[in-house]
């Protein structure tokens, strides 16, 4: 009997973007299995956004290609792009709509009925705490509100793979724990996710895959466990990527 074989959710090869005389991605080739919570860490400028961007269709690489649950993005976009939900560090919305609008607006550009989208548009309202901003215009929500709605607008067509560039960024306590248990749900399900953090700690926590980039290219991939050894993730990261200072602050810091 043959064994069966797991497409995985995400296939990076040999990726690469460059601005001007800038290697933004430089070669990265990574694989997200089915069913993982995938962490994707770096330094600011590491090429995590950019490769984020390429590879759920947003910005068209210079060289590689991309698959998503088996599918080019490049040759079949379309497609592609339904079986995945992008929540982009600093994309704007249409933030003159409310939040219930901007749901439902999205619902029915992929493609979803009316009737579907306005039950999805209700749970997701109640899950994300935002029953009572429904009918607020996006332009007037705080910051960790407008990113709890542009989740919700990556949920409603209900993807196979969430991408989520700094989902936590400015969220509170509370509702970045119950986001994590969103996540986590959606994982059980048999969904998978990707998050790009700066927080170690939430991606040791969150994640049980992880991969570390810097200058554009993938230093270490593998499970959490693998990546980081016998350290913790952030120890590992910064051997990895380097550059950290052991320096004292100037004298006049110094209150003793």
């Amino acid at each position: 009997m043959e064994a069966t074989v797991t497409v995985p959710a995400l296939e990076i090869r040999e990726l690469a973007k460059r601005f001007g005389e800038k290697i933004a991605v430089n070669g990265i080739s990574l694989d997200v299995p089915t069913g993982s919570c995938f962490g994707l860490v770096g330094p600011n400028g590491a090429g995590k956004t950019t490769t984020l961007s390429m590879a759920t269709g947003l910005l068209r690489p210079d060289a590689g290609h991309v698959r998503i649950a088996g599918v080019d993005v490049w040759q079949h976009p379309t497609e592609a792009k339904q079986l995945v939900g992008v929540l982009a560090d600093g994309v704007k919305l249409f933030d003159r709509l409310t939040g219930e609008q901007l749901i439902t607006y999205t619902g029915l550009l992929g493609g979803l009925d009316r009737e579907t989208v306005a039950r999805r548009c209700a749970d997701l309202l109640a899950m994300l705490d935002l029953n009572a901003a429904a009918q607020t215009l996006v332009v007037d929500y705080s910051a960790g509100m407008t990113k709890k709605i542009a989740l919700a607008c990556a949920l409603v067509h209900a993807p196979r793979l969430l991408v989520l560039d700094e989902p936590f960024e400015s969220v509170d306590p509370v509702s970045a724990a119950n986001i994590r248990d969103i996540l986590q749900s959606f994982v059980r399900g048999g969904g998978t996710v990707i998050v790009s953090s700066h927080s170690m700690d939430l991606v040791e926590r969150m994640c049980d895959h992880v991969a570390v980039i810097a200058a554009g290219r993938v230093l270490a991939a593998g499970s959490v466990s693998e990546v980081r050894g016998s350290s913790t993730l952030e120890e590992r990261f910064v051997e990895l990527v380097g550059g950290r200072a052991h320096v004292e602050g100037p004298s006049w810091l110094s209150r003793s």
